[in-house]
């Protein structure tokens, strides 16, 4: 499972982690019944705090995205019926403003900064 934190980012660690496993469980890029990294095993992988991807498990468990089991660890539960959930659309929308946000502050126009969006989206499926 490949995640990437930006610590520069307004979104904090917890939320980018989270957002990114919903977005890997939708697109069928983590099926159900995936197991999960170890918190401790992420957390040292990504450079973060145990209670960072702690936090994240938790929220991702709270939605119904995963299931914890104790010594089995944490598991990929089957996705919504739906496509898009408020919670999806709530955690894209404040990803898209912390990205407008930083666009901007790097002296970026909305086409430029769209533009390399869409190239990060199409290299995530080669």
């Amino acid at each position: 499972m490949i995640l990437q934190v930006d610590p520069r980012s307004a979104v904090p660690p917890y939320e980018q982690i989270r957002v990114q496993i919903t977005g890997m469980i939708a697109n069928g890029v983590l099926p159900a019944g995936t197991r999960l990294p170890p918190i401790r095993q992420l957390a040292k992988d990504l450079g973060l705090a145990g209670g960072t991807v702690a936090r994240a498990y938790r929220e991702l468990e709270a939605d119904g995205s995963i299931a914890t089991r104790g010594h089995r660890g944490s598991h990929v539960m089957a996705p919504p019926e739906q496509p898009t959930s408020p919670r999806v659309d709530e955690a894209l929308a404040s990803a898209a403003r912390a990205f407008a946000l930083q666009a901007r502050q790097l002296g970026a126009d909305a086409a430029r900064a769209l533009r390399l969006a869409e190239q990060a989206f199409d290299a995530l499926e080669t």
